[in-house]
């Protein structure tokens, strides 16, 4: 395995290189690891009805979990008459991101689980995250370092407390104990952790370690959430689960300026979420219907007021020098559906108001994206995935005076904009290599880059290993 990976893998991809080599000296403690397991079991002799017996909720008392992701992704060159201080660099890049997390809980007392996932990352995002709106990778950070480096993205606590109905067994699962609990119940969790590991949730379209990358497919583009520049914040949710619906709330912290890091804790500048989700059956396969509405109040600028200064002192506009205290709201709808029992379906559609300067996520006013994720049964690979998605997304008139006259968002500014929606596409195939290991390769096609037709279209590439115990 290492001779393969010296032979051909080096050669294109030099970080990657590393990472291979890891993985393949650590596939063989992932499979004694999942042997020693299937023999305990054996060992046990556990029974259907024992093996419910274990999983009642005092009987996981803890749990760890951990992870390994490295994504590495170029882009082909492509057409740039012109390029700001966020554009996309034109000449053909390859960067690559790498992260580790441990996921480790506790059960506290009935229904109580305390989680916490350090996590090691290296690596950047291309052209350091910039210059797609609908940015190419999800396990892109808009803060990279060449050398690891440990935070703590998640500490948080969840309460689930029962409001009766039929009992269910909870799974083992990343941040979740097993066991057992009343369909109906109401969930409280308090702490750090990222605001779309509960809302705009989707089963085909949401994890970047292991479905599709584009951050406008995985997400409602238009959905501004609150997140540091790794994205996660302090916050806390309630939810309300009740037979076929769930109703959901959320205060979360908003950073101190856009697009920053945040670091302890205020109340002057926050987010409010609330989330609808009903339930159902469609000739016997289970979809979800999502509406989720939004509302930041922090001090951000109106793109108007920020194109006025610049004309008044003949200077490119500056959206920093016109921020003051007000308010962005927006919502999104958030459908799946599974069509067959090897073949889902997902839509997203979400607004913002668009007056005002993206605050966390990325310069995005309107989204669209559909996709189809197909189990590969059909070829007798079952636990391999293909992925089929495109996102349309758009800008409001006053961002568009705002960037075409070379003011700079979170994520893009080319100096210039020739207006046209920024369209994307991507697929991708996910072949798993052991049952703790899989390999993705991705491909995405992004036409007006950055809403810029005079810019692109360009051709990216992704390359992904995922390995989990």
């Amino acid at each position: 395995m290492k001779k393969i990976i010296s032979t051909f893998v080096k050669p294109a991809f030099p970080h990657l290189s590393t990472v291979l080599s890891m993985m393949a000296g650590s596939s063989i403690l992932l499979a004694m690891h999942a042997s020693a397991d299937d023999q305990v079991s054996v060992n046990k002799g556990v029974s259907a009805a024992q093996s419910v017996e274990q999983i009642t909720p005092d009987n996981e008392s803890w749990a760890w979990s951990a992870q390994l992701t490295n994504i590495t992704q170029g882009h082909s060159k492509f057409a740039s008459p012109y390029a700001g201080a966020n554009s996309l660099i034109a000449n053909g890049r390859t960067e690559e991101t790498t992260d580790i997390t441990l996921f480790a809980g506790v059960r506290l007392w009935r229904g109580a689980e305390f989680w916490l996932n350090p996590e090691i990352d290296q690596g950047f995002g291309l052209s350091n995250t910039l210059g797609v709106a609908g940015y190419p990778s999800g396990g892109a950070y808009k803060l990279g370092q060449n050398k690891p480096y440990i935070r703590l993205p998640r500490a948080f606590i969840r309460q689930t407390l029962s409001l009766g109905g039929t009992d269910e067994a909870v799974p083992s699962g990343v941040n979740q104990l097993s066991g057992t609990r009343t369909q109906n119940n109401v969930v409280l969790t308090v702490g750090r952790y990222a605001v779309v590991d509960i809302f705009d949730t989707n089963t085909y379209a949401h994890d970047p370690r292991a479905d599709f990358l584009n951050w406008s497919i995985i997400e409602s583009g238009a959905f501004d959430y609150a997140a540091d520049v790794w994205g996660y914040t302090n916050g806390a949710t309630i939810e309300w689960n009740q037979d076929n619906w769930s109703l959901r709330g959320a205060v979360f912290q908003l950073s101190p300026e856009p697009n920053s890091k945040i670091a302890g804790i205020h109340t002057s500048q926050y987010s409010v979420i609330a989330e609808f989700e009903r339930r159902h059956e469609w000739q016997n396969h289970p979809g979800k219907i999502k509406l989720l509405g939004f509302v930041n109040r922090a001090k951000m600028s109106r793109y108007k007021d920020a194109v006025q200064l610049g004309i008044a002192s003949n200077a490119i506009p500056d959206a920093s020098l016109t921020r003051r205290f007000g308010s962005n709201t927006g919502f999104a709808f958030n459908a799946e559906q599974e069509i067959t029992s090897d073949v889902g379906a997902f839509a997203r559609f979400s607004m913002n108001a668009g007056d005002k300067e993206a605050y966390e996520f990325t310069d995005i006013n309107r989204s669209l994206a559909m996709g189809l994720s197909i189990k590969g049964d059909r070829w007798n690979r079952h636990d391999d995935t293909v992925g089929i998605a495109f996102a349309v997304n758009g800008l409001s008139s006053d961002a568009k005076r705002y960037f075409k006259a070379g003011g700079l968002g979170v994520l893009i500014g080319d100096g210039d904009l020739n207006y046209g929606n920024e369209k994307i596409f991507e697929s991708y195939y996910s072949f798993k290599l052991h049952p703790h290991v899989s390999l993705s390769v991705d491909y995405q096609r992004v036409t007006n880059p950055a809403y810029n037709k005079d810019r692109g279209p360009v051709s990216l590439f992704g390359l992904r290993l995922h390995a989990d115990m």
